[in-house]
């Protein structure tokens, strides 16, 4: 059995060092970029009562011990969300962040349990503003990189091409023949819309949700195809898609929220946000309650998040994965050649 070199092998180093110089060049000219619009860089704790409450996230689990030994659980955050919209309710109007985050079971050519979100939030503006800052930051990462193309795994983008804007909705009819919406009310309706994708070829299980069926043909039918040739907004995504994300005014069925696909990589999720407590409230609970069902555990909600959200100003915010778009940016196959010091896989 051949061992791999560890990372700090001087020529596994040095394969690796022109991926992570363009990381810091790419850094550089992102914050640049937010700083001529006059936004301010934070940073928000990583220990948090909570590790944000989305039911397929894993955290990792620590404990605070005081030095009178009383003892209090935390986690390292998922995602720096619940603090940064705590700093829009203390009056910040325009953050963004750099921020590390820690995500359990997960592992593999796009994941790291432990990674670079670039997390930005607009007060007062709408999502459609976060959209023209995905595009621009798409190209300021390939002018930054020297290349006119992202490519991965025989995929290709132009990063300077305006993205393409679909309708989850629009992107279940064209991909796999399916009508979401109509399977979209007060209760989902998982019967008709499993009958559907089983129509489509699409493996499902009996005790599949209505989430679940829409998670499997997301990935089976829908992803593969987006981001080829410039990059895609899927937006508008089903409500019960999107806890964190506000309404649609013009139509309740579907959420203010999107997903920023390139080269068929998710990059990023980006929503107009909710700041209705009581409902967000109700949708954390069911997340919570949906991943006691599937993992037998659930995370405490934030209650101080809650409180602040009652005075959070109307905003849309974004979370990007920053390792990935240097990926894609430079042509890396795997998150590690963009890591500066990778996780060592368990002996």
């Amino acid at each position: 059995m051949v061992t791999a070199s560890p990372w700090w092998a001087p020529d596994v180093h040095a394969d690796r060092r022109p991926f992570l110089l363009a990381r810091g060049r790419i850094g550089a000219a992102l914050r640049g970029y937010f700083a001529r619009q006059d936004f301010v860089e934070v940073e928000t704790g990583i220990l948090q009562v909570s590790p944000g409450n989305e039911a397929h996230l894993h955290a990792f689990a620590t404990e605070l011990v005081t030095p009178a030994a009383e003892r209090a659980p935390l986690y390292l955050h998922t995602s720096p969300e619940f603090a940064a919209k705590k700093l829009l309710a203390a009056g910040e109007r325009r953050i963004f962040e750099f921020a590390r985050v820690f995500r359990n079971r997960e592992r593999g050519a796009l994941h790291h349990p432990e990674f670079t979100l670039l997390e930005w939030y607009r007060a007062g503006e709408p999502y459609t503003a976060v959209m023209d800052d995905c595009a621009a930051l798409l190209a300021l990462a390939a002018e930054t990189a020297g290349t006119r193309q992202f490519a991965f795994r025989g995929r290709s983008a132009d990063p300077f091409a305006p993205p393409e804007r679909l309708a989850v909705a629009e992107a279940f009819a064209r991909f796999a023949g399916m009508d979401l919406l109509a399977t979209v009310r007060a209760e989902p309706d998982r019967a008709a819309l499993l009958a559907q994708a089983r129509a489509a070829g699409v493996r499902c299980a009996d005790d599949d949700s209505w989430s679940d069926v829409v998670s499997r043909v997301l990935v089976e039918r829908i992803e593969p195809n987006l981001g080829i040739g410039r990059a895609t907004i899927l937006d508008e995504y089903p409500v019960v898609e999107a806890a964190l994300a506000r309404t649609k005014p013009s139509d309740p069925r579907v959420a203010e929220r999107f997903e920023l696909y390139v080269c068929g990589v998710e990059l990023a999720n980006a929503f107009g946000e909710l700041t209705d407590a009581a409902e967000q409230r109700r949708r954390l609970e069911a997340e919570m309650a949906k991943k006691e069902r599937l993992y037998g555990e659930r995370y405490p909600i934030d209650e101080d998040f809650l409180a602040a959200l009652a005075h959070m100003p109307p905003a849309s915010g974004s979370a990007l994965g920053f390792d990935r778009l240097v990926m894609l940016a430079t042509g890396a196959s795997r998150i590690e050649q963009v890591i500066w010091t990778p996780l060592a896989p368990p002996a």
